[in-house]
């Protein structure tokens, strides 16, 4: 027993043993001592982790924000259609001057800024002013859409209630459009890119958040210069 505790303590001794260093600077030395510190700095908590998580939901704003998204889809639309069906006289009066490149560039425009201020409100930290801007873009949209009596097959609806006032309504109609068909190609391309480009990859650059934003919007411009001066506007 004695020679197998002796070899024992030979072998212990035998081991390489950590060399001791001493710090070079007052931070080296303030990061050893926190490091080593007897007791515990932070204090104990009843805290639970499901605790913080439902102090930081929310409930009340996000039932607040789902009541006024969703009565901006359909308080205003019923607004705009409404008036162009009472009132189609007075709508036709009012816009049947306006060129309909512009009636398109401005349902393009509140339909594109509807959805930028919603990509912003996901990426930004402000979330409530693009909120505000969202909200306000939305129903600017959905009044047009309610006005030119937007659905799949409009050109019909706008020529039995406008009659050759319809171009103007149809145009409406098409930047809606426009700018919701760019969104939706955009994304397949970028979830595309997201698959095929790796990650230590050069062109990662194109998945970055602002260079998205650039992107995105030359799908945006590309489409309404379709609708604007591909002859759609003459054609529906």
């Amino acid at each position: 027993m004695a020679d197998a505790a002796e070899r024992e303590v030979a072998e212990l001794d035998a081991e390489p043993r950590p060399t001791p260093t001493q710090p070079h600077s007052g931070q080296e030395m303030e990061a050893n001592v926190v490091s080593k510190h007897p007791e515990a700095t932070i204090p104990e908590s009843d805290v639970s982790l499901a605790d913080i998580e439902r102090s930081q939901s929310h409930p009340v704003r996000w039932t607040v924000g789902c009541v006024l998204a969703l009565a901006a889809l359909v308080l205003p639309y019923w607004a705009g259609r409404t008036l162009a069906v009472r009132h189609t006289s007075q709508v036709v009066h009012a816009v049947e001057r306006i060129d309909p490149r512009g009636i398109a560039l401005v349902a393009w425009a509140v339909t594109l800024f509807a959805f930028v201020s919603l990509a912003m409100m996901i990426v930004d930290r402000r979330k409530i002013p693009w909120f505000t801007s969202f909200i306000v873009f939305l129903s600017a949209e959905q009044f047009v859409s309610g006005v030119s009596l937007l659905k799949f097959d409009f050109w019909h609806s706008t020529y039995v209630m406008y009659g050759d006032s319809a171009r103007i309504a149809n145009a409406a109609n098409l930047g809606i459009i426009a700018a919701a068909l760019a969104l939706a190609a955009f994304a397949v391309v970028w979830v595309g890119l997201l698959v095929i480009i790796k990650k230590d990859s050069p062109l990662n650059v194109l998945t970055h958040v602002w260079t998205s934003l650039v992107l995105w919007f030359v799908f945006e411009v590309v489409a309404l210069l379709i609708v604007m001066f591909g002859g759609m506007l003459t054609i529906v």
